[in-house]
């Protein structure tokens, strides 16, 4: 016991006490924390970035440079994010046909995964808006005639009031809205593809993005009531009631002539 005291009292012991408290708790650490998942998690990102970068160099980098830089034929990539790509690639717009005021959609040539691998290399060239869940743009939960309100407000001077689209200036157009994925819907107010201005969180937070699409969805889906009969492409009240007013009164006054050109006074003269 004596001995055992001495060794206690030494100078050294408490740095000794020290190491070996240092030493289980790095052999508790190693034994418990999750790194299988974690190395799992890296390495599939890493193998996606690596699937995609050869994806881009075939599809992409005659147009935005092999390192996603940009070109004289296609802006630079850099910080445009996952949902950048996950829109543009996932709606047959990229790879361009070719170069315009307005590039159109075409058939989809990748398949989601293709897609998920391109948008993983891109975003690797530098941080930008990441592709949305399910539940960010899930019409559950949402106040459709607060979206009501956000689309007038922000959307019907190029996409009209229930989303029919229309043209703009220089040979630019507005999509129609009809049938288009809430996915690519939420992407596009986050990236602002084309001549479109992006909606980012700080604008347009996320809530708002769910009720501007719930009410997309209710004006201007396959199950969409249309009470006017025909709406004219969604041109809007003023609009629709000028275009009724002007042919309507028309008609009125062209059914008076004839019936005038038909009396029996009419017909003696």
């Amino acid at each position: 016991m004596k001995k055992l005291s001495a060794r206690r009292r030494h100078p050294l012991a408490a740095v000794v006490v020290l190491l070996l408290a240092l030493a289980a708790t790095g052999g508790l650490y190693a034994a418990f924390a999750p790194a299988d998942k974690a190395q799992a998690d890296t390495t599939s990102q890493s193998l996606a970035i690596e699937e995609g970068k050869k994806i881009y160099s075939v599809g992409c980098a005659s147009c935005h440079g092999v390192g996603g830089q940009g070109s004289s034929d296609g802006p630079s990539l850099v910080g445009v994010g996952a949902a950048a790509v996950d829109f543009q690639v996932g709606t047959g717009r990229m790879p361009a046909q070719q170069p315009g005021a307005q590039v159109p959609k075409k058939k989809v040539i990748y398949s989601q995964k293709e897609i998920d691998q391109l948008a993983a290399y891109v975003a690797s060239l530098g941080a930008g808006p990441a592709q949305p869940t399910s539940e960010q743009y899930s019409p559950d939960g949402a106040d459709i005639a607060r979206g009501g309100d956000l689309f007038r407000t922000n959307c019907t001077q190029c996409h009209n009031f229930t989303g029919e689209g229309g043209a703009l200036t220089h040979g630019k157009s507005a999509p129609n809205l009809d049938g288009v994925d809430p996915k690519h819907i939420y992407e596009a107010m986050q990236t602002g593809p084309q001549n479109m201005p992006s909606f980012p969180d700080t604008t347009m937070p996320e809530q708002q993005k769910k009720d501007l699409i719930a009410y997309i969805q209710a004006v201007n889906g396959a199950d969409s009531p249309s009470p006017g009969g025909l709406n004219l492409g969604g041109l809007g009240p003023v609009s629709e009631g000028l275009f009724g007013w002007i042919f309507g009164l028309g008609a009125c006054i062209a059914v008076a002539i004839w019936v005038a050109a038909h009396t029996a006074k009419a017909k003696k003269s």
